[in-house]
């Protein structure tokens, strides 16, 4: 066994076992502490009610001593490195005593407190993109509030912060932003946080805009594809209008979901918005593209930069704007969602039964009861409906001389 008389000692998980069966200072001492000889100011106090991990260090003309924690719930490797970044921090000046007497006299009622919280709990529920998007607006359009405490947040204060936010970034936006706040604060009163949620007696900024029921027509179907690079934004446009996918399912693609054998590609639930695994056939044209894509070893994602999915979209979409006008063409305003609509209004005209169509966009089609025991996946249904889609984008687009098809019944 140790000798408790010991000052100084390589410290080793087997020294520390003995160290804490001793369990008291030598005589005369109320506590004993043995400096470990490979990391100076770090070692093992010994006191007849436990045995813990010590760092000391001086701030200023002050010297300091800091308990890491007791030996029986903390290895010595754990505590070294929580030694270890004590240290750091005072070579870059930084109180480790002074921040952590910060941190416990935080408000954690504060609203900015609350979203970190609720952000948190989130996060395995949402899908990332839409995760990221509920960071950006409790973050930049809700950023006022993250100083106050979250009870003192009434609709009398939401209510000209939502006026303002709608003036500067427009009605869509803003009603995006109060749906976020309205979600967070059903969650925090499910928290047991606060009692009632402040968006309620506010206006909602979309009231009366009209639904989106953009469709393209062929003209514009074939000046946006024409105007398509051969380059990421340029395919993912391509797929978007072939596949009837949503944006971040097509930006977001990765080898792994792509089955090149069987002509299709595999979207987890976790990348979808029902939360469903989305088994989709590709036509010929799809798969083409996507054999186009140059695949880069240390990438997972098909499209974009560095490591993430891409993510260059309104700067993408502006070009691409900026090619169709210069190009003597003159469209209407549409947005990337617009495809998905178009595709399924399509789909729809050459006589694709709206079941299947519900099936291509991974909606949910009839009662409850019905998509509770009707498990049938309508993968041959979908590969045919897309394939004459496809067909019919070529002659469309010029891309093909073929005869169009007629709708049937």
């Amino acid at each position: 066994m140790a000798d408790a008389s010991l000052r100084k000692a390589p410290l080793t998980p087997q020294l520390v076992n003995q160290l804490n069966l001793i369990k008291h200072a030598p005589v005369g001492s109320k506590d004993h502490i043995i400096w470990d000889e490979g990391m100076p100011a770090f070692g093992v106090r010994l006191r007849p009610s436990k045995t813990t991990y010590v760092v000391q260090y001086r701030v200023g003309r002050q010297q300091r001593r800091e308990s890491l924690g007791d030996v029986r719930k903390l290895t010595l490797k754990d505590a070294k490195r929580a030694a270890a970044q004590r240290f750091a921090k005072i070579e870059l000046g930084i109180d480790p005593a002074a921040e952590k007497a910060a941190e416990r006299n935080v408000d954690r009622t504060k609203f900015g407190i609350i979203v970190d919280r609720y952000l948190a709990a989130k996060k395995p529920d949402l899908r990332p993109n839409s995760w990221k998007a509920a960071k950006r607006y409790f973050e930049v359009y809700w950023g006022p509030l993250h100083g106050r405490p979250i009870a003192g947040i009434t609709s009398k204060v939401v209510a000209p912060l939502l006026a303002t936010l709608t003036e500067k970034h427009g009605r869509t936006a803003a009603a995006r932003a109060r749906s976020n706040l309205s979600a967070l604060f059903l969650w925090a009163i499910g928290e047991q946080l606060v009692a009632s949620n402040p968006i309620i007696g506010t206006n909602d900024p979309a009231e009366g805009l009209p639904a989106r029921d953009r469709v393209l027509d062929d003209r514009e179907i074939k000046t946006i594809w024409n105007a398509c690079l051969d380059d990421d934004f340029g395919r993912i446009v391509k797929l978007l209008l072939i596949t009837a996918c949503r944006r971040d399912e097509i930006g977001g693609l990765s080898w792994p979901e792509i089955d090149f054998e069987a002509e299709r590609i595999i979207l987890p639930g976790a990348r979808t918005k029902s939360k469903r695994t989305h088994i989709l056939p590709l036509p010929k044209l799809a798969t083409n593209i996507l054999r186009d894509v140059r695949r880069k070893e240390e990438r997972e994602f098909l499209f974009g930069l560095r490591g993430g999915a891409f993510s260059r979209w309104g700067w993408e979409k502006m070009a691409l704007d900026k090619r169709i006008l210069e190009g003597g063409n003159r469209i209407a305003p549409w947005r990337l969602h617009d495809l998905r609509r178009t595709a399924a209004t399509r789909m729809a005209e050459l006589g694709v039964q709206p079941h299947v169509i519900e099936a291509v966009l991974n909606h949910s089609y009839g009662s409850q009861v019905a998509r509770t025991y009707n498990r049938h996946s309508y993968e041959a249904e979908k590969r045919e409906a897309l394939s004459r889609w496809a067909e019919r984008l070529k002659i469309l687009t010029g891309g093909a001389n073929v005869i169009a098809l007629s709708r049937t019944a």
